[in-house]
Order: structure tokens, then sequence, then C-alpha cells
């Protein structure tokens, strides 16, 4: 493999070109508003629910659970407003050389909480995210930000992995990217199977990572605890 290669021209410097609406989308900030009438509609909605379900909704301690509810809901998914803080990229350290081709930066673990589209029920876990820089870096918070925009939506674990790798790629056209999470999903812990302590791994592989698979090891013994 030539690492000496020179990847497409870079869709990101100081910002993502404004007519690259693929890739800036996830990331955006898209401010979800709801009315009061929207609110107090959720609200019955759930309060009838889980008044169906069994729950006393008019002790003490209840009476406002629907609305606690459904605001929680809310900000659980708050990913779907996106984050402006990471759409910075900046120029590279690299002056040029074989090194700059191989060396990783990776962050991790990242702590998440998400969604399962599937139940509505919460997995979390931990995430970390490496890449090979080529032109561009972007500041190590902003991976972190990365993480938790696509984590804080209703999804499942492989998109969210593709979803990371793909926006980062997008953001400093890297030389490889790696996305390496572990999770626990409730749905299978608290419903179905019903198992004890079961853990998913999923891998991303982008670029050098997809192709060479020292990289891949290496990057694996960088992320172990």
């Amino acid at each position: 493999m030539d690492r000496g290669a020179t990847p497409p021209q870079a869709v990101a410097h100081s910002h993502l070109p404004a007519d690259d609406e693929e890739v800036r989308s996830p990331l955006l900030v898209r401010r979800r508003e709801l009315s009061d009438e929207q609110w107090a509609t959720f609200e019955g909605y759930v309060r009838e629910l889980f008044e169906a379900f069994g729950m006393a909704v008019d002790e003490p301690g209840t009476r406002d659970t629907p609305r606690r509810f459904v605001r929680a809901l809310y900000d659980a998914t708050e990913g779907y407003e996106g984050d402006p803080k990471v759409l910075t990229a900046f120029p590279t350290e690299c002056k040029g050389g074989a090194a700059c081709h191989v060396d990783q930066i990776v962050e991790g673990p990242i702590p998440f909480f998400a969604l399962c589209e599937h139940h509505a029920f919460p997995f979390h876990g931990q995430a970390y995210v490496c890449y090979i820089a080529h032109e561009q870096i972007i500041g190590i918070s902003k991976l972190t930000r990365i993480v938790r925009v696509f984590a804080k939506r209703f999804t499942v674990q492989e998109r969210m992995g593709d979803q990371i790798a793909e926006a980062l790629q997008s953001l400093v056209n890297a030389h490889g990217v790696a996305v390496h999470i572990e999770a626990h999903h409730l749905c299978t812990q608290m419903r179905g199977v019903r198992e004890v302590s079961p853990k998913t791994r999923t891998q991303t592989w982008r670029g050098f990572y997809a192709e060479d698979p020292e990289l891949r090891k290496e990057f694996f013994h960088l992320t172990e605890d």
C-alpha cells in the first residue's frame, strides 16, 4: 500500500463548504421547537399510557411524571440539533514525510448514552475514536462532541459507528478513521432474553484502517485499558 499517496481534495478547511449539505446536515444546529399545545398533548398521551400500564398518576410523586418523562426524552435526543462547535478544523502540524501518514490520534474511552430505535430503551457504553491526519486536525474535545451528537438520538450501535467515522472523515479528510464502540443494551437486559450483562462491540474502519491489519492491531493496542 502506498501511504504516501495523496487522498482526494479535502472537503473541510476552516469550515465545511456551504453547499455540502449531505456532510454538514448531521452536525448542523437545527433547533427543534415544540409549541405549548404540543407539549401538553404529548404529556397527556404519556399520562394515559402510564395510567393504563398501572401507574397511579395522581400521587404526589407521580403527578408530574408525564411532564418530566417527555422533557427528559427531549433532552436525551438533543443530538438531532447537531453541534456547531465540531465544524472547525485546523491545519495539521505535519510538515511532510512518511510519519505523517501513520501517526494515530486516539481519544477514548468516551462515555455515551443513547436510545435504541427499536424499543426506545437506552444503551450505554464507551467509544474510542482514532484518525490519521492528512492536511487538517480537529480539536480533541471535538471527538467527544461528534460521538455525543450521534449518540443522543434514536439509533442503533452499528449506524452510530458509521456516522461518527463518516463525519470525522468528512471534517478533516483523514488518511484513515477507526471507531470502536462497546455498549450494554437495556433492551436485552430488561426484556426479551434478559441477559445479565451483555456487551456488544462494533468496529468501523475507513481509509488506511480498512486496508492495513497492522494498523488495526495497533489501534486495539492503544485502546486497551
